[in-house]
C-alpha cells in the first residue's frame, strides 16, 4: 500500500472504515486552541468529510474553555468562482494565506468526489505549513488513480478508501497515512487500543499504552482478515502492473473519453446542455470526468446503464465516468462513445 501513497512502509496503515479514519486522525490533528480553531475544506466535499469535520468542531466547543466554537465559523470551504465549477489554485492558496493567523487544520478531498478536480498537494500543504497549519487529505478517489507522494510532500496525514480504484469491494478495509515525523512522536494524543501498542509488548498486557513508533499506533483491535486478503490480492496486481504505468495509461485513457465526450456532444449540439466540468489541464484531473446534463441527464444515464456502462448519477445534474487503467481498455471507451451518442439522439431537446 505504501507505493501506491508514495510513503514510507512505517507511515501507512490498513484498517476501518475511511470516516472512522478520518475522526481517528483528527483526534492527532485536528488540536484547536484560542487563536487557532479554524479548517479549511472544499465546499463541495463529500458529506461524510463534511459531517466528521462538524462534529468534531462540536465536540471541542464542549469543553469549558473553548465554548462559543461553532461550524459555521470553524469551518472555511473553498468554492468556485461565479460561473466556474473548480476551484482556482491560487484561490485555495489565498484562503489559506488569508486565515494564517487563525487557522488549525486543512483538509481536503483529491480529487473532489464531485467534480473530479485534482488539487495540487504540494504546493498547498507547503501553503498550509508557511501558516502554522496542519494538512490532511481524503484520498478516497485517488489512491491507486492519481501518482501521490505523501512523504517528499511532507502531507501531516492522509486517509482512503478501498471500494474505488483500489477494488477490495463495498465496505473494504480503508487505509490511513501518517508522516514519520508524527509517527516518532509517541507523545501525540491519540484514541488508543491494544492493536497499535508497541509489539514487543503488546502481548504482556501493559498497564500503560506505548505506542509502536509507525502508523501502527494509530490501530485499535484486531485487522479484518477476510476484507483485508481481498484488498492484499488487488494491491499483488498493483504492484505488479505498477502504479507509474498505470498513471500513464491512465493519462491517455482520460484524453480519450473526454475526446469521445466531447464528440458526441457536438455531434448532437448539445454543447448548451451538456459540458465536461472536470478540468481540462491534466494536472488538475485523474481518471474521472464529470459532466453537467442540464437536461434530460438521468434518462442519459440510464440508457448507459441498459448497454452495460457502470456511470453514476449525483444529484442535480452530474453525471460521472471513470475509465480506469488497471481493466478498462481504450475499446472500452470507444463502445461508451458509441452508447454515449444513442444516448444524446433519444433524448435531444
Amino acid at each position: 500500500m505504501s507505493k501506491v501513497v508514495g510513503a514510507l512502509p512505517t507511515e501507512v496503515v490498513v484498517m476501518n472504515s475511511l470516516t472512522t479514519n478520518i475522526h481517528l486522525l483528527l483526534v492527532s490533528f485536528y488540536k484547536p486552541t484560542k487563536e487557532r480553531y479554524k479548517i479549511i475544506c472544499e465546499g463541495s466535499a463529500f458529506p461524510s468529510d463534511q459531517y466528521a469535520l462538524q462534529s468534531q468542531v462540536k465536540f471541542h466547543a464542549c469543553l469549558p474553555e473553548r465554548q462559543g466554537y461553532n461550524p459555521d465559523d470553524a469551518i472555511i470551504e473553498l468554492k468556485p468562482r461565479e460561473g466556474e465549477y473548480a476551484i482556482r489554485h491560487e484561490d485555495v492558496l489565498a484562503t489559506i494565506e488569508k486565515h494564517k493567523n487563525e487557522l488549525a487544520l486543512v483538509f481536503i478531498g483529491n480529487p473532489n468526489y464531485y467534480t473530479g478536480q485534482v488539487f495540487n498537494m504540494k504546493e498547498i500543504t507547503d501553503m498550509g505549513h508557511r501558516c502554522g497549519a496542519l494538512m490532511g487529505f481524503d484520498l478516497a478517489h485517488g489512491a491507486g488513480n492519481l501518482e501521490l507522494k505523501l512523504h517528499d510532500w511532507n502531507v501531516d496525514f492522509a486517509v482512503w478508501c478501498s471500494y474505488k480504484y483500489l477494488n477490495a469491494g463495498p465496505g473494504g478495509v480503508a487505509g490511513a497515512f501518517v508522516h514519520e515525523k508524527h509517527c516518532n512522536n509517541t507523545e501525540l494524543i491519540r484514541f488508543a487500543g491494544w492493536w497499535g501498542n508497541d509489539p514487543n509488548t503488546r502481548f504482556t498486557m501493559p498497564h500503560d499504552f506505548v505506542p509502536v513508533k509507525s502508523a501502527d499506533a494509530w490501530q485499535l483491535s484486531n485487522a479484518p482478515v477476510l476484507p483485508m486478503a481481498a484488498l492484499r490480492a488487488s494491491l499483488e496486481v498493483f504492484a505488479d502492473a505498477g502504479m507509474e504505468d498505470l498513471v500513464a495509461k491512465r493519462k491517455k485513457l482520460n484524453d480519450y473519453l473526454r475526446f469521445v465526450i466531447n464528440e458526441a456532444i457536438k455531434k448532437n449540439k448539445q454543447g448548451k446542455n451538456i459540458f465536461i466540468i472536470t478540468p481540462e489541464h491534466e494536472h488538475e484531473r485523474g481518471a474521472q470526468v464529470s459532466l453537467i446534463c442540464k437536461k434530460n441527464g438521468k434518462q442519459i444515464h440510464q440508457h448507459l446503464a441498459t448497454k452495460g456502462v457502470v456511470a453514476d448519477w449525483r444529484e442535480p445534474e452530474v453525471l460521472r465516468m471513470a475509465a480506469v487503467p488497471l481493466y478498462n481498455s481504450f475499446t472500452d471507451v470507444f463502445e461508451f462513445g458509441k452508447y454515449f451518442d444513442e444516448a444524446l439522439q433519444l433524448h435531444q431537446q
